[in-house]
């Protein structure tokens, strides 16, 4: 019988009614980088790593889709599926004893089929078991394409690293998610499917697997049938040689979900949402809160990227000696970008009134062109200040 996966539970933790001016890094075993596309959250993840490499700790940041100039920036190339060293020359500087160990910076991209791969080679029963799942052209197929296996494959990965005695901090950074638990709920949800009624139905022996669909829906197993005559595929007997091949590994995916469960939960874990100032992102981040403290899981930081820089005094453009012509439209530009400034200082305001107890909000300035090097990194790192 196939374990039953425990769903999300909410867990009693302490209340803090303070919010801190910032979120240290050295304090944190693993950071958690939460949010939707476009916000820049896998490049906030880069800085906090690099920052924590600066402040010296033995760092390894995962990215999920990073582009291509972010790549380009840790030196990773477009497979670099393992840790890969980050050179730090003149950004880091040498801890004086004692602490988490040397300052390392290695930096990997989640390949969720590659990882899958490896999981299947590390835990099959068998050799046998393991050529079955890995040439099964069911998996092959779907082993990198199935909804929420980028995910989970994330959470494997996670656990990998997190058992590396030589890391202090590991920064993740997730695939893009709508809801905030899409990630974090993921081990839940796979071993859900691997439990359910279909799942269990396709990895019974074939003469009984044959007696229950008669029996659930004939014309179901009429369908599948002309299927496989008209075009050959033979699909549902390699579906079900691929369901069937997982047996013996169940309780494998089974523990290994619950020790990501409890990692979520430690107290040495941060989970930051990476947000940017527009009012639909505010919305969406606050929805993203909302879902986490109903989890029982902890929000330690906001981080809103891309904040517009503080004006210039309009004091200083009056006096300016430039041609009134000019002095018009920077006179208007100013105008818009403070109108601007305004609107997202209330945005902000909102954000801060709701966030949890315990938890920092931090503003990342707009650097004014896209991340391209380790410095450009480390710069955003050192911007980070509380909002």
């Amino acid at each position: 019988m196939k374990p039953r996966a425990a769903p999300l539970k909410p867990s009693a933790r302490p209340r803090h009614p303070a919010h801190p001016e910032s979120l240290d890094l050295r304090a944190q075993s693993l950071v958690i980088c939460l949010g939707p596309g476009g916000v820049g959250k896998t490049t906030i993840s880069a800085a906090l790593a690099v920052r924590a490499a600066v402040l010296g700790c033995a760092v390894d940041v995962m990215t999920v889709d990073p582009a291509p100039r972010l790549l380009d920036a840790l030196g990773l190339g477009a497979d670099s599926s393992e840790p890969v060293e980050v050179q730090l020359e003149g950004i880091a500087h040498p801890r004086r004893g004692g602490g988490f160990g040397h300052t390392r910076l290695r930096a990997l991209r989640l390949d969720p089929k590659r990882t899958f791969d490896s999981i299947v080679t590390r835990y099959a029963p068998s050799d046998a078991a393991r050529d079955t799942i890995l040439e099964n052209r069911i998996y092959r197929n779907l082993s990198g394409a199935l909804a929420g296996v980028a995910d989970y494959m994330a959470m494997e990965k996670l656990l990998e690293l997190a058992a590396n005695p030589s890391t202090d901090l590991l920064v993740l950074d997730t695939p893009p998610a709508a809801e905030a638990l899409d990630f974090l709920d993921a081990p839940r949800r796979l071993l859900e499917l691997l439990n359910s009624r279909a799942v269990s139905l396709l990895g019974a022996p074939a003469g009984l697997f044959r007696s229950q669909l008669r029996m659930v829906d004939i014309a179901a197993r009429a369908v599948l049938a002309a299927f496989d005559r008209v075009t050959g595929l033979n699909l549902l007997s390699d579906v079900q040689s691929f369901v069937r091949s997982f047996d013996g590994m169940y309780e494998g995916f089974s523990a290994r979900a619950a020790r990501a469960q409890d990692k979520l939960r430690a107290p040495d874990t941060a989970i930051v949402i990476v947000t940017t100032a527009e009012s639909s992102r505010i919305a969406q981040a606050r929805e993203f809160i909302g879902a986490l403290d109903r989890a029982g899981l902890r929000v330690a930081a906001m981080v809103v990227n891309r904040v517009i820089a503080e004006l210039p005094d309009a004091a200083e453009l009056a006096s300016a000696r430039i041609a009134p012509s000019l002095k018009r439209k920077l006179k208007r530009n100013l105008a818009d970008y403070a109108a601007l400034k305004t609107r997202e200082q209330v945005s902000l305001s909102a954000l801060r009134d709701s966030l949890p107890g315990g938890a920092v909000l931090m503003v990342a300035p707009d650097l004014g062109r896209e991340p391209r090097s380790i410095a450009d990194l480390a710069e955003i790192g050192r911007s980070l200040r509380a909002g």
